[in-house]
């Protein structure tokens, strides 16, 4: 009975360092992106704080199928990562009606909330290789019956710039029976998608960009400028910069994609918000993004970042 209370406890800690980190990533005031201050047509800041809310049972089911895998009473196999993706958008689409919001970031979330509760903490605070090391085992152990439930929740979510694929298209009927009948899971699925996504990239490949590239640097800020909303922009622009967004390059193109990638490089050459060239450019950046109907908007860069502050707050940051 105690060991049961203590893993319920384990669970709803990590759901609730999820949650954190999504209403924080939403709130920082991030070019092209909805956020405090500036929302978009159809979809504000209160649809982002809903999703946070609604998603945050998915995500303690979640942690809670992982301790299961850490007692030895599922195998990591059986966790049933793609129904907690679906769940998750579920929810997210029940408490809001400013369309998607969170998907992106539900697919790079919710193997990180199982491995966290793989992954043993001392005082609550996970230490990140280990954690990253449970993650990798999480997207590799995935199956055909996790494909298929992805591919609903992604058609469920009804994300931009979701064009034709020359394998397993997810609007072709055919797909889902390949799934089944080839046994493909969604691992390898994600693999095929790697070219040219930047989240399934980040899964098959044990989350580079998010471990080795930005949440150090998010630490760093933090520490350098004792402000999280700055340390947010400054690492956010250093991502979209080194990476071109593949949201943005699937509805406008990867040319246009790198051109955006320029800009935000050139921000931070003039100092970001730590000078006044760098904040005039900042505010030039974030106009051009919203142009045309926010076809610019970095949304990938956004998930990147909510990751990264999963991590740090896992790793014991409390704002």
């Amino acid at each position: 009975m105690l060991l049961q209370v203590v893993s319920q406890e384990k669970a709803k800690h990590i759901s609730k360092c999820l949650e954190l980190a999504i209403l924080l990533e939403a709130s920082a005031n991030k070019p092209g992106n909805v956020n405090r201050t500036t929302n978009f047509e159809s979809t504000y800041y209160e649809h982002f704080l809903a999703s946070a809310v609604a998603i945050a049972s998915s995500f303690e089911c979640a942690a809670e199928q992982g301790v299961l895998v850490s007692r030895g009473k599922i195998h990591v196999g059986d966790v049933g990562l793609g129904r907690i993706i679906k769940n998750s958008v579920e929810d997210v689409n029940a408490w809001q009606q400013g369309g998607n919001t969170l998907l992106g970031t539900t697919i790079l979330l919710s193997p990180i909330a199982v491995a966290a509760g793989m992954t043993s903490a001392k005082e609550h605070v996970f230490k990140i290789p280990k954690l990253r090391k449970n993650v990798k085992l999480v997207v590799e152990s995935t199956t055909p019956e996790d494909a298929v439930n992805v591919y609903e929740a992604i058609k469920s979510a009804n994300p931009g710039g979701l064009g034709m694929v020359p394998e397993l298209d997810i609007n072709d009927p055919v797909s889902i029976n390949k799934i089944f009948k080839e046994k493909i899971s969604l691992y390898s699925i994600f693999e095929i998608a790697s070219k040219y996504d930047m989240i399934c990239s980040e899964w098959v490949n044990n989350y580079p960009i998010t471990f080795d590239v930005a949440y150090p640097c998010l630490i760093e800020q933090i520490r350098k400028t004792v402000d999280l909303n700055m340390a947010i922009i400054h690492t956010f622009l250093k991502i979209l910069a080194e990476y071109p967004d593949t949201f943005v390059a699937r509805k406008t193109g990867i040319e246009r994609a790198r051109e955006v990638s320029a800009m935000a490089k050139e921000v931070l050459k003039l100092g970001g918000l730590e000078t006044s060239r760098g904040k005039k450019r900042l505010r030039e950046f974030d106009h051009e993004l919203r142009e045309s109907s926010n076809l610019l908007n970095p949304g990938t860069t956004a998930d990147i970042i909510a990751a990264a502050l999963v991590l740090t707050v896992l790793s014991g940051y409390r704002p």
